[in-house]
This record gives structure tokens, C-alpha cells and sequence, in this order.
């Protein structure tokens, strides 16, 4: 049954609802093509009935977010012990060391808030320290982008020390997002301000999904999706994630209690807002890794959405490093030609058999498609520039053995890329460990931030943006 609230914003919609789906209901998707019919499905009268193969989709999306839902208290402790032992690790020296402090009474126990407090995603790559490059030069935000998607995995205290001593750019907040759908904060934003005497900078940078949030994995999931008239059919999850409102959607303009919680769009909008017209030389950048990959293509689109003629003539570029698909084919045209038109730069990073970049499917159930510049790195960081990854896909059964293979390869590469690169690149025990897993799901480490980060530096992408 269509709901008034939806009407108010799309004109068609499919929505799932895996808190009010029962495993019964659930296995009857795949037997009847009613798919409107199930209670935990809203649907436009339109687009209530689908193949079965859209079913099966529907049927393991609904059944993946309700068994997320069920463990995601003990995955959320299972994730937060996993932390504390690996920083434990990391702050007293090794195993070794840390048994030798605890006998002696010298043990350093992690702070949770301190600045030295690393989440799994931190761990698996510490380097925090920008390297010496230039603002002339054609990387250099570029490389800005993809450190600051890595370092919004990490706590507050963390990103203000390191941005203010470390990259000494001024912190300007780190921000716990409001999920209207999923009646909680899911979604944080690390927003900084590049200043230089002849430009200034603002980094708007989302986080992705950390590997033990199961709210950050319901969203990635959720094949929900909502035509907007003019612009197309987009991810239910991910315009949850930025701020959809149940009751209104998406309007221009709200009223919001200071107590709770922001909406990651409403927020940033009027920290740019106000930023860029008290600042007539300053511009912005987006960008985001995985999820927040999404979310930095998203936010524009809601930009223009609302016509927001200051921000899109301060808006310089979008990069997003191992971003999903967000929306079907007219919705890829209707951004292809904002960009255009606002001489707005889009660039997406790909690094080889990451996973991500090639969900939801594009093909002829799901629709999904990417638009913008795909830059595609190989194992060896070669770039090539092209429309659409490999394998856009992934599962095809003639990659299965080429991907285990280039895993192998990783793996080799993980002992050898500081001798040959130096030691700004060595990589530890931790993310070696993370690396074996692509012998049984190639693709999944290499979703990692770690090989974006060496992307930015050992690809060849200068003569890319120097040509552009």
C-alpha cells in the first residue's frame, strides 16, 4: 500500500521493512510474485511485482538485515573487545611486551577516547601523517581526500589532534548522524578546513562501514529504493543514512531540536552555508571510502535536489575511494549532467577485485548503475582510466581463479612493497592477517583503505589530473 508520507517526495518507491518481517512471511516472497502483498514490503502500486530472481534479492536482503538485527548487540561487543586487544597489542610493544608489562605492573591499558586509540580499520593501516606534497601539486587533494575517508574511522580525540598537529588544518567537527528509519545515530561526518594564504578548503569526509556495525551492514544491504521525480530511482539505505525524513522527506528547509541528534545533510549544509559565505575564497570537497563513498556522491545530489546555487559554485570535486552503486540509469544521467553543468569534478577509485564498487548488481533486476570517471588500479597500482570496473559484477565463475591468485599475490606483496617502496609502506601482522582472507572471498580485502591510500601515491594519477 503506498503511504502518503513516500508520495510526498517519490513517485514510486519498493521499501522493506525487515523489523516487521516474520521468517514464514519472509519465504513466501519466493513463491508468490506479489511482492506488495508481504507485510514487510511497501511498494508502488506499479512495481509490486518482480522476477524471481529480484525475490531471491529481496528475500536475502530481508533475511540478512533481520539476522543483523538479531546479533547486532554480540557482534558490537565481539567488535569492541577485538579493538581493545589489538590496541592493547599495538600500545605495549608486541605480545611479548605486553606480558612482560602486565608481570611487572608497567602495562599501558587502552583509552577508548584517548588520541592513541585505534579502531580495526585504523589498525590494519596506522599511518596518519600526510605526505609532503604541495598544494600545486595534482594529487595533493587527491591524497587529502582519501586520508581524511580513512581517518573518519576513528574517534573525535583522535581526528582533532591529528588534524591540528599533524596535517595543522583546523578541526572543524566530527559528527554523530541521526537515522530517522532506524531510530538511531548510524551515520558520522568529519568535516576540516584546509587553509592556505590563497585558498581555503573545506573536507567533508563520511565514514564508511566498519566491519562490526551492524547498523553500517543493514544499510549496505537494504535494496529499498525511491524514484524521485526528475531524477530517478536511488538506495533506499543510503538516503536513510543522510538524513530521509519518515514524514517529509527531503525538504529544503527544517526545524530541529539542538538536543538530538543532526541529520547528516541538514548539518553539513549549514556548516558549509554559513562557512563559504562568511569566506569568499573558499570551496569544498566530499569524499568518502565504502558507505561513505555513497553518501559523498549522495550529498550533492540532494544539493541540487534543492537548489543550493552557493554550494554548487563552491563545490570543486567528489572523490570516492570503493563506492557502491547509488542509482539506476536516470539517475545517472541527471548527475551526469549537473556536474557538467556546474564544472564539478567526480572521480571514483577502484582498487582491482574490490568487492564493493560492484554491488548492488547492475543488471536487468536490480538496474544499479555507476556514472563518472572510474579510475581502476591493478595490484601493482597501474592506473587505468575507464567507465566501468572489470567483472562489474563480480561473481563470475571465470574470475574465481584469477582473483584467488591476485589474493596470493597481495599476500607476496605485503613482505616485499617496503623494500621497494620504503617504509612509509610496510604493512603488519594485522593487516597481513586481514590480507589471507581473500583466499576464501577475493575481493573483500581489497576493499581495504590501506591500498587506496597507496593508490593516491604510487598510481600514476598525476598525469590523470594534469591532463584534466
Amino acid at each position: 500500500m503506498a503511504s502518503s508520507c513516500n508520495k510526498a517526495f517519490a513517485d514510486s518507491y519498493m521499501i522493506l521493512k525487515p523489523e516487521e518481517a516474520h521468517l514464514f512471511d519472509i519465504g513466501r516472497v519466493l513463491f508468490s510474485r506479489n511482492i506488495g502483498h508481504r507485510k514487510f514490503v511497501e511498494s508502488h502500486d506499479d512495481e509490486v511485482k518482480g522476477s524471481l530472481r529480484y525475490r531471491i534479492l529481496i528475500f536475502v536482503s530481508v533475511l540478512l538485515q533481520k539476522f543483523l538485527l538479531h546479533i547486532a548487540k554480540p557482534l558490537a561487543n565481539f567488535g569492541s573487545f577485538m579493538e581493545l586487544v589489538i590496541n592493547l597489542l599495538v600500545l605495549n610493544g608486541g605480545l611479548a611486551m605486553t606480558i612482560i608489562n602486565l608481570l611487572t605492573g608497567h602495562l599501558i591499558f587502552p583509552d577508548r577516547k584517548s588520541p592513541r586509540f585505534l579502531s580495526c580499520i585504523g589498525n590494519l593501516d596506522a599511518r596518519s601523517k600526510l605526505e609532503a606534497l604541495k598544494r600545486e601539486d595534482s594529487r595533493y587533494y587527491v591524497l587529502l581526500a582519501m586520508m581524511a575517508s580513512k581517518a573518519s574511522y576513528e574517534n573525535a580525540a583522535y581526528l582533532k589532534y591529528t588534524i591540528t598537529n599533524d596535517w595543522k588544518m583546523e578541526f572543524v567537527g566530527f559528527y554523530d548522524c541521526w537515522n530517522d528509519y532506524q531510530g538511531k545515530a548510524t551515520t558520522q561526518v568529519l568535516i576540516l578546513l584546509d587553509k592556505h594564504e590563497d585558498r581555503d578548503t573545506y573536507v567533508v569526509a563520511f565514514r564508511g562501514t566498519e566491519p562490526f556495525d551492524s547498523d553500517a551492514w543493514c544499510t549496505d544491504l537494504d535494496i529499498s529504493w525511491y524514484g524521485i521525480p526528475g531524477i530517478g530511482k536511488i538506495h533506499g539505505g543510503f538516503m536513510k543514512a543522510l538524513g530521509l525524513q519518515k514524514n517529509m522527506g527531503w525538504p529544503k528547509e527544517i526545524q530541529r531540536d539542538e538536543n538530538l541528534a543532526p541529520l547528516a545533510y541538514y548539518v553539513i549544509r549549514d556548516i558549509l552555508r554559513k562557512g563559504l559565505s562568511e569566506n569568499p575564497k573558499a570551496k569544498f570537497i566530499v569524499t568518502g571510502h565504502s558507505l561513505g563513498g555513497a553518501l559523498a556522491i549522495l550529498f550533492p545530489t540532494i544539493m541540487f535536489l534543492h537548489d543550493e546555487k552557493l554550494l554548487m559554485e563552491r563545490l570543486e570535486g567528489i572523490y570516492t575511494f570503493g563506492q557502491p552503486r547509488v542509482g539506476n540509469e536516470d539517475y545517472a544521467d541527471f548527475m551526469r549532467q549537473k556536474l557538467k553543468e556546474n564544472s564539478i569534478r567526480y572521480c571514483r577509485f577502484v582498487y582491482c577485485n574490490d568487492i564493493v564498487p560492484r554491488l548492488p548488481y547492475d543488471d536487468k533486476d536490480l538496474l544499479f548503475k555507476h556514472f563518472g570517471v572510474c579510475l581502476f588500479f591493478n595490484r601493482r597500482y597501474e592506473l587505468r582510466v575507464l567507465e566501468e570496473e572489470p567483472n562489474p559484477n563480480y561473481f563470475s565463475p571465470w574470475c574465481v581463479i584469477p582473483m584467488i591468485f591476485n589474493a596470493i599475490m597481495e599476500m607476496i606483496r605485503s613482505f616485499t612493497i617496503a623494500y621497494k617502496n620504503g617504509p612509509h609502506y610496510r604493512e603488519g601482522w594485522f593487516l597481513f592477517s586481514f590480507r589471507m582472507i581473500g583466499l576464501l572471498i577475493p575481493g573483500l580485502p581489497a576493499h581495504g583503505p590501506q591500498d587506496y591510500i597507496n593508490c593516491t601515491l604510487l598510481g600514476s594519477i598525476d598525469k590523470h589530473f594534469k591532463k584534466d
